[in-house]
């Protein structure tokens, strides 16, 4: 078999396991932060904020994954 005749892998064949499920977590979450739009009152300590509920769970969504990249980073040293 010559080089030319061989197959290369398509996009959807490099695409790792954890990187689907990565994007259907990305997905979920999505669809989750855009059903919940409703106004909500944060109280935090001392403070109470008035905020779309989709923009709560954008902000925590985002705050979990630094974490998790923190943690990540640390535990591969």
């Amino acid at each position: 078999m010559t080089t030319e005749n061989a197959r290369k892998p398509t996009l959807l064949s490099r695409i790792s396991f954890n990187q689907w499920l990565a994007a259907v977590l990305i997905v979920l979450a999505a669809v989750f932060i855009v059903q919940n739009r409703d106004r909500v009152d944060i109280n935090f300590l001392l403070v109470t904020v008035t905020s779309p509920m989709w923009l709560v769970l954008l902000i925590l969504f985002l705050v979990g994954t630094l974490a998790g990249l923190l943690i990540r980073r640390r535990a591969r040293r």
